[in-house]
């Protein structure tokens, strides 16, 4: 991907990460733009660590490491970090995350459909169970902690 691809990719995740912590959780622009930008800068860092080092590792594991590693009780910029990122709810990174994993599959709808309605049962059933699993393991963790 060419680099200002990358950028036009940054910025729309950025204002769709505002937009979705605005709306979700009624926190100010001004307010989310630090932690937005620490967000995406540690992106950003991942992505060119990506094309510089030899190691042929997901852009996803860089963006971990580093954001691993600035916010870790070592770094300098560790309380900046995590106060500027506290204030971004974490499901408002994720909206833009599915909105992209949806966009990403939709050209392969097709050949997804080409497989059969068999497959596509099958997929019904793994998203439920995967669903329903999810809920039963936060609902018993939940009665433990005393949440509920």
């Amino acid at each position: 991907m060419r680099y200002v691809e990358w950028l036009v990719l940054f910025v729309l995740s950025g204002l769709g990460i505002a937009l979705a912590n605005f709306v979700g959780f009624e926190v100010g622009f001004m307010e989310s733009l630090p932690g937005i930008l620490v967000l995406l800068v540690i992106a950003a860092a991942g992505v060119a660590v990506s094309k510089v080092i030899p190691l042929k590792l997901p852009v996803v594991a860089y963006v971990s490491i580093i954001g691993l590693l600035a916010a870790c009780p070592i770094s300098p910029c560790r309380e900046f970090v995590i106060e500027a990122a506290g204030k971004i709810n974490f499901t408002a990174p994720l909206t833009m995350v599915g909105a992209y994993a949806g966009i990403s599959i939709s050209d392969q709808i097709r050949s997804f459909l080409k497989q059969g309605w068999k497959m596509i049962l099958i997929g019904v059933f793994v998203m439920t169970g995967t669903f329903i699993g999810s809920a039963v393991i936060a609902q018993v963790v939940m009665m433990i902690t005393g949440t509920i």
